[in-house]
């Protein structure tokens, strides 16, 4: 068996005299992330957070849950924004030759917050429970991420658990990295399943206190805590007493809610007040990896089933210009439509793949037959307009600053002779289903939050008989990209993995069913009394665990 561990310090380091470590701390502050030396913390106080889309489970496959998640559970590995795996829960890991088998080694005398212990039984039964055959309980994301690969899971001792899948799967460590697959108490699995939404029970720095819908999440501090990730900036419990994640999902309430000192911490930064945020406040931004922000074209049917009329979109607007104006630098713009620039795998040319070109629109549009015009100017063919209606889902998929964004790009593609429709719909009608199905919509922004290329088979699995895969909004299925992917997520050579990715890029862009607009950062402003709150390097979630207040 070949073995695995990330380093428990950092390779190559050299201890600093404390001053001078003090002095490049002062100097380098929060862009080193949670490796980086703090001032000396000061214990106590009760962090106000401002966050902005409250999830319908505090255990949920929806990323907004996995921010929750991170607070109150521990996962096997930890992932760091360069891609290095840190042990965590698993203090070491081994993987079989045939790389079907990972054997974990676990951190003794961790517990649970309910007093049962998180031993190789415990981690055995949350991998059988994600992949439950009840829909209701099962973890989503696990479930689309290895559903299909996985075999068992076995406590072999104490301490150490064996997990077999039926065939290589090489991103297999980076996806237990992400919050959703935190390892839950067992026993919390008697409850119904309204009671693990409302108080799941984690091992993690904080404990749910209390849920208050519509208003906040309260958490307090867990005083045993004793299984920080290696790459933490401290082990042993949270500085602070507790934690109120408020849900405050208008910006300028949010944003306001700092400046009065009411939130010691916001999340999302709105664009206007970007600029004076790293002004006034501790600014940290993760970038995250998998599916950016992108229009996803419907090409099961017309228009955008023929590639003419899906490029000549693509050339129709100045979406870096749309971007830049509408988020005033808060969000940065992505042409590639594949792959998120902070995805390992990304392929940087192809986000200039469909530069702003009405020129060439017109061309493409015309060659496709949309030649007549209607007396507003919107092109014909055969009498019909050529209209895409565009469904989002309002205030969470699509924030207020990226539906300007949006409005710009209706705009420079009307001047070209298309008709954008929005379709704007509330949130929880968006997660029930509505303007989801697959006829409608014609285009539909959307991302899919990940650390880098294993988001790919859950954006373009092919539907499976009479199963589609809902995932799959452009409806695009080339059985050859279908197998670059595959081969990639099964190739142990990194070299090799990469390559395979880059060439299923190429394909997508080329296709142009996804057309690329705007990356998904997370951003934190904090008050200057707040030190040491960092974003995780998985898909950027908050921590707090480090967090402390100073005078």
């Amino acid at each position: 068996m070949s073995r695995l561990h990330a380093p428990l310090s950092v390779p190559g380091s050299t201890p600093l005299p404390r001053r001078l470590a003090a002095l490049l701390c002062a100097a380098l502050g929060a862009t080193l992330g949670p490796l980086a030396a703090a001032q000396e913390p000061a214990p106590g106080g009760t962090i106000q957070y401002g966050h902005f889309q409250e999830p319908s489970c505090l255990v949920a496959s929806w990323v907004q849950g996995w921010y929750l998640q991170r607070q109150f559970s521990d996962n096997l590995v930890s992932r760091g924004a360069d891609g290095k795996l840190w042990p965590w829960l698993a203090t070491s890991w081994s993987v079989s030759k045939d790389r079907k088998s990972y054997t974990f080694q676990l951190k003794p005398n961790v517990r649970f917050t309910d007093g049962t212990p998180l031993d190789a039984p415990a981690v055995a039964a949350n991998f059988k429970r994600w992949l439950d055959v009840d829909p209701a309980k099962r973890n989503n994301a696990a479930f689309q991420y290895f559903g299909d690969k996985f075999e068992s899971a076995t406590a072999t001792g104490p301490l150490t658990v064996r997990v077999t899948l039926k065939t290589p799967y090489q991103p297999f460590l980076t996806v237990l990295s992400h919050a959703t697959h935190g390892i839950l108490s067992p026993a919390s699995f008697e409850r119904s399943t309204a009671e693990n939404c409302e108080r799941p029970v984690g091992s993690g720095p904080f404990v749910v206190e209390k849920w208050n819908r519509g208003l906040n999440v309260v958490f307090k501090r867990n005083p045993n805590y004793n299984s920080a990730p290696a790459n933490a900036r401290h082990q042993g419990p949270a500085y602070v007493e507790g934690l109120v994640w408020k849900f405050l999902k208008e910006p300028t309430v949010r944003y306001g809610s700092l400046l009065a000192g009411e939130s010691d911490v916001i999340y999302d930064i709105p664009a206007v007040h970007w600029k004076e945020a790293n002004e006034k406040f501790t600014v940290v931004r993760h970038i995250t990896g998998g599916s950016p922000l992108r229009l996803q074209l419907n090409t099961a049917h017309p228009p955008f089933d023929d590639l003419r009329v899906r490029r000549a979109l693509a050339h129709a607007a100045d979406r870096q210009r749309a971007v830049e104006v509408a988020s005033q630098g808060a969000v940065p713009f992505e042409g590639n439509g594949a792959l998120s620039q902070s995805a390992p795998e990304y392929l940087r040319e192809l986000a200039s793949r469909y530069p702003f070109d009405p020129a060439q629109a017109n061309r493409l549009l015309d060659e496709a037959g949309w030649t007549g015009r209607t007396p507003e100017g919107i092109r014909t063919r055969n009498g019909v307009p050529l209209t895409a209606r565009v469904a989002y889902g309002a205030g969470g998929i699509v924030t207020p600053d990226i539906a300007q964004a949006l409005q710009i790009v209706q705009e420079q593609a009307r001047a070209v002779g298309f008709n954008l429709v929005f379709k704007p719909t509330a949130l929880a009608d968006w997660w029930a289903g509505k303007n989801r199905g697959p006829n409608d919509y014609d285009i539909l922004p959307a991302y899919w939050t990940a650390s880098g290329a294993e988001v790919l088979q859950i954006s373009w699995r092919p539907d499976a008989g009479d199963k589609p895969n809902p995932n799959n909004a452009s409806r695009f299925q080339d059985p050859k990209l279908w197998a670059l992917i595959r081969e990639a997520d099964q190739t142990a050579d990194d070299a090799r993995r990469v390559q395979l990715y880059q060439q299923a890029q190429r394909l997508m862009v080329d296709s142009a069913a996804v057309v690329g607009l705007a990356t998904l950062p997370v951003a934190l402003a904090s008050s200057p009394r707040l030190k040491g709150v960092w974003l995780a390097g998985g898909v950027g979630e908050p921590v707090f665990h480090d967090a402390h207040f100073v005078k």
